[in-house]
């Protein structure tokens, strides 16, 4: 969570920063597993499309995760945060290419890319040549500077960008929770910023800041081909002639078992 240093230390990690850890991976989620069956059900409760961020166990590692789930309640598939921010690198794990997932509902090409990902242009580039319609950026970032973030994505992709930031307070928290914005139950933890942007870099909803709420926009997607009339970034405002990107999408486990090495020849 926002705001914990987990007891770290340059050559040191302190025995609270050990049992904050093991907080965290107790609370984790396995996917698949109970918490992913009730997140489809809310899907289907709720008859909507659903891109929600968890923190994933998987063996002795934690990953910062987002799932999909389509309005029927079915699970779509998962990505893994590729680059943990900062210190998120003592707690989480690195995703590999294998889960950069782009899905096609009914209601247009969903890819989610998790908070600082947003600043990687190769992954950007990743996600635009899939062809995201609807581009979600779930993120911690709740400074200013956000939005402007969004709508460069939106105009460089030519897609909607849908951005949710939580808005919470110390009181959401358990009591052992140590941040470091202190310990009145009414002090902001994440201000919020939510925001909704068109192709065109045209800011549809939000930025909402300070309070709870629920942000809404009609899209039309036919907005995205007329975006892409004078730019695409994968097409034809590309030059694979003197630039290109070459994505690795294998997953990379630690061990692989079997006979050899798999580029033995």
């Amino acid at each position: 969570p926002k705001g914990l240093d987990f007891g770290a230390r340059i050559g040191m990690r302190a025995p609270e920063g050990r049992e904050g850890f093991r907080r965290s991976y107790d609370r984790a989620v396995d996917v698949p597993g109970p918490a992913v069956d009730f997140l489809g059900e809310v899907a289907a409760e709720n008859r909507l499309h659903l891109v929600i961020g968890v923190i994933e166990r998987d063996g002795g590692t934690l990953y910062c995760t987002v799932l999909t789930f389509g309005p029927d309640g079915s699970y779509l598939g998962k990505h893994r945060k590729l680059m943990p921010t900062a210190l998120e690198r003592l707690v989480w794990g690195f995703g590999d290419g294998s889960t950069l997932p782009v899905f096609d509902p009914d209601i247009g090409r969903i890819g989610p890319v998790i908070c600082w990902e947003n600043y990687m242009p190769a992954l950007r580039m990743a996600m635009y040549e899939k062809g995201v319609q609807l581009y979600c950026a779930p993120t911690a970032d709740d400074r200013d500077t956000w939005l402007a973030t969004m709508q460069h994505v939106a105009l460089e992709g030519r897609c909607f960008v849908l951005s949710g930031t939580q808005y919470t307070t110390r009181s959401d928290f358990p009591e052992a929770y140590a941040a470091v914005q202190g310990d009145d139950p009414e002090t902001v933890i994440s201000r919020g910023g939510s925001c909704i942007v068109g192709p065109l870099g045209k800011v549809l909803a939000g930025p909402h800041f300070d309070g709870e709420t629920i942000l809404s926009a009609d899209l039309d997607l036919d907005d995205i081909a007329r975006g892409k009339y004078d730019f695409d970034v994968t097409g034809h405002y590309a030059r694979p002639d003197i630039f290109r990107l070459l994505v690795n999408e294998s997953p990379q486990p630690a061990v692989s078992r079997g006979h050899g090495f798999p580029d033995d020849t």
